[in-house]
């Protein structure tokens, strides 16, 4: 039976920016200050600097191979306001930044096809508002963006990501818990019946999820087991998440190199070769994923390969330390400028999937060795980084308390 609950517990924050910077017209003040005494200025009114309801508007997105100068004029500007407004406004907006898909509204003078806004969006918040008659102006704008608590509690039924899209919670918060557990959990292994209970912020604009702010507390239960993940922060710049002990989730190596996958063949010293069909070893872990997926050092070393090797195909090879080496392959390509030599940190991207050398498809073939000796990757265990600071442990018992209380009280309604 699956149990999925997200509630909404408190907003705790709504934070609206609006940015003015570069040319401007100076009619934009005039235009708020006349709506504020017929009554009031409006949200938009105050986010963009004019009352886009007196104005007629037409939306779209930016085509393919569209450049700002080309949708002015296609928008009814001619060519040379075009050209003043790209030349007017270049300290504000960089017109190298324009891109396909992003959505614009445009403003025009009502009966008219007289151009006198253009509003563009870089993503969900962030965008310009373009004065498009002289004297031309720009400034950028931001939406409002409010934080929320939230609450979820999941079991699983088929998979983490599938049960909690069903259910409405964001996919941005698996990611987090990916990113929080990768020590800890393999996502690679998740059991129906697994189950997580989760305290969390949220950014939301326009009633959409931008982000995951923080995660608070998370419960994950495999097996009747409880793994806690409590967030404390020692403001020391390091690991801000810890078990109910007060040890790091952190740990030496990384529990997977992918985020997000599944397993398509185990280790196996008498595996059948899916190309050459004859029994040899296997003594790695193969994760199929699609082309292009980046692929992370489960942890920091020296890398001390980095070529083709014929039925590997493109190979990463990082010694850790003297006992543990790691390697990477069948990977389309190398991370940027990644070479012989050079140190990674644990979660450094160091090349993508692909399927280079003797291979059927996209995966990852990940292989580790302990002092030499091949060994399984899924049955390798890691130290604890260092233990939370004694000093702090009295309040981070009392952040622990309070919210596996409130997990257990929630968990019983």
């Amino acid at each position: 039976m699956k149990c999925c609950r997200a509630l909404l517990l408190v907003p705790v924050a709504l934070v609206c920016a609006v940015f003015f910077t570069g040319c401007g017209r100076g009619n934009d003040k005039a235009a708020a200050e006349d709506a504020s005494s017929a009554g009031g200025p409006s949200e938009a009114c105050l986010l963009l600097g004019f009352e886009p309801d007196s104005l007629r508007m037409k939306h779209g997105k930016v085509g393919r191979n569209e450049f700002f100068s080309s949708l002015l004029m296609k928008l009814g500007m001619s060519a040379s306001d075009a050209y003043g407004l790209s030349s007017a406004c270049d300290t504000v907006f960089d017109v190298r930044t324009f891109r396909a898909g992003n959505a614009y509204q445009a403003y025009y003078r009502p009966g008219t096809d007289s151009l006198d806004y253009l509003v563009y969006w870089q993503d969900k918040v962030n965008g310009y508002v373009f004065g498009c008659t002289p004297p031309f102006s720009a400034k950028k704008v931001a939406k409002p963006v409010g934080t929320v608590s939230r609450y979820a509690d999941v079991t699983i039924s088929s998979s983490l990501w599938n049960d909690m899209l069903a259910d409405g919670v964001s996919p941005l918060l698996i990611l987090s818990l990916s990113d929080i557990y990768a020590w800890t959990v393999d996502f690679f292994g998740l059991q129906k019946g697994d189950r997580f209970r989760v305290f969390y912020d949220e950014k939301v604009c326009d009633g959409d999820v931008i982000a995951v702010d923080t995660v608070r507390y998370a419960v994950f239960t495999h097996r009747d087991e409880d793994f806690p993940a409590v967030m404390f922060d020692q403001k020391d710049g390091g690991n801000i998440y810890w078990n109910e002990k007060g040890e790091s989730m952190r740990k030496a190596f990384l529990k997977a190199p992918l985020h997000y996958s599944r397993i398509s063949s185990g280790f196996s010293y008498a595996r059948r070769h899916p190309v050459t069909r004859r029994v040899q070893p296997h003594t790695g872990v193969d994760y199929a994923a699609p082309t292009g997926t980046p692929v992370m050092s489960i942890g920091d070393g020296v890398v001390i390969s980095r070529k083709n090797e014929g039925a590997g195909g493109n190979v990463v090879r990082i010694r850790h330390n003297s006992v543990y080496t790691t390697a990477y392959l069948h990977l389309s390509r190398y991370a940027s400028g990644l070479k012989a030599g050079q140190r990674v940190r644990q979660g450094d991207v160091i090349g993508y999937v692909g399927s280079t050398g003797r291979s059927t498809g996209p995966h990852l073939d990940f292989r580790v060795w302990k002092n030499g000796t091949p060994i399984n990757p899924l049955k390798m265990e890691s130290p604890p980084a260092v233990p939370l600071k004694e000093e702090n442990m009295g309040q981070f018992i009392a952040v622990y308390e309070k919210y596996r209380h409130m997990a257990d009280s929630l968990s019983v309604q």
